[in-house]
């Protein structure tokens, strides 16, 4: 893409009521616009970031069996009264609205209730379990105050995966699956090193549930690392019984403040007793599905790679969701350059090409701001010196190398 036709702008500051690095950043680099607090839109460049987590999200999701499917954000009061979740003292970030006709409606904060009262109307056998629909949708909280910019919103994408069982034991062995792909997510995304699969209150149905943190100042919540066993303890169970059934002890145990990217959750048949969501088994008997609950923000994770990754000039993307691979640059040398341009394209290689009329040294400013992986200047200085200037955006020093060796590095 020509950098003259993107539709984007690069900011020497940020608004001055924004305090979270994350959107900082991303609004000086053009990704997201603010709309209001807690409210952001994507940009193209900040929008082709947000697919690539998606799609990551998507693959590993679809490897454990999902099916994806897209649930609506209006939400009928009806199918919340059974679990008592319609009643603002027991969720209280709910968005409320009604009908020209008075039908009261609310805008989902999450889908338990609309999947286990959808799936009532399709399970009927044990043949059609197990079953995993899963979508990345927008989802929608009136939070009291939103100030982690991108990483806690009012409107906000959400994975959230549902699983339906015949029983515990087929439901344990699927929760264990999401903990790998969950992993595996965290991973491609570049955040893996800093993630920890944490231990946190269970609820009703189960021991523990399981967060998935990303240490970060920016973070809201405080973890206990023990990162010989690569796992943490939340601050809310952090007791010393809860120490003792892990098999650990408080030097091994590290206070960091963290970030929550992803969780898991076993939910029992609480939202299946509550519609009513059973099959039938092998003796022809009705029983409630064992239900699961499973959500990643993609947001959030964009966010929390912005906190990770940047520095006083910008952020600096991982390969895998940069909005580009390549940053090229021209100085004095469109002709050259736009066939440059045409090879990477030709090898499949994502490019921006800094096409615009604009002094070097903005140019420059604005690669590190915009913070894609690989930079490529070529000038009429760098031609002469046998091909073209490039350099990580993760590194500080640039070295002229041959097209030939570009090509090697990038394609």
């Amino acid at each position: 893409m020509k950098q003259s036709q993107l539709f984007t702008k690069t900011q020497q500051e940020a608004p001055k009521d924004e305090v979270a690095k994350n959107a900082q950043l991303l609004i000086r680099a053009g990704y997201v616009y603010k709309e209001m607090a807690g409210a952001y839109t994507f940009l193209p460049l900040g929008w082709r970031v947000l697919q690539k987590i998606k799609e990551i999200i998507r693959e590993e999701m679809n490897a454990i069996g999902g099916h994806e499917m897209h649930m609506t954000a209006l939400q009928d009061k009806a199918t919340w009264v059974p679990t008592n979740r319609w009643d603002d003292a027991v969720v209280d970030n709910w968005f409320k609205t009604e009908l020209k006709n008075g039908t009261e409606l609310g805008l989902a904060f999450t889908h338990e209730e609309d999947i286990a009262h959808l799936m009532t109307q399709y399970l009927t056998s044990y043949k059609q379990l197990p079953f995993y629909p899963y979508q990345i949708q927008l989802k929608f909280r009136n939070e009291a105050r939103a100030k982690s910019g991108i990483m806690r919103g009012r409107e906000f994408f959400m994975k959230d995966m549902y699983s339906f069982s015949k029983n515990e034991e087929e439901h344990n062995y699927f929760y264990e699956k999401t903990k790998q792909a969950y992993t595996n997510v965290f991973n491609r995304c570049g955040i893996g090193d800093y993630t920890y699969l944490t231990f946190a209150s269970g609820g009703s149905f189960s021991k523990y549930s399981h967060e998935f943190q990303t240490i970060t100042d920016a973070g809201e919540d405080v973890i206990y690392i023990n990162k010989e066993k690569d796992i943490a303890i939340n601050e809310e169970v952090y007791t010393d019984e809860v120490i003792q059934d892990l098999g650990l002890s408080k030097e091994s145990l590290i206070k960091a403040k963290a970030a929550e990217v992803g969780n898991i959750f076993s939910l029992g048949t609480k939202f299946s007793d509550a519609h009513e969501t059973t099959f039938t088994n092998e003796e022809g008997k009705p029983e409630s599905v064992v239900m699961g609950s499973y959500g990643i923000g993609p947001a959030r994770v964009m966010g929390t790679v912005v906190e990770l990754f940047s520095d006083e000039n910008g952020i600096a993307w991982p390969e895998a969701i940069a909005p580009f691979s390549v940053h090229l640059i021209s100085i004095n040398a469109d002709e050259q350059a736009e066939a440059l341009y045409a090879k990477l394209q030709e090898d499949g290689v994502e490019v921006l090409w800094d096409d615009r009329d604009a002094r070097p040294g903005q140019k420059f400013a604005d690669s590190d701001l915009i913070g894609i992986p690989h930079r490529i200047v070529i000038s009429p200085k760098t031609i002469e010196a046998g091909g073209v200037e490039y350099k990580k955006r993760t590194e500080p020093d640039a070295n002229i190398i041959s097209v030939e060796e570009l090509l090697t590095l990038v394609s």
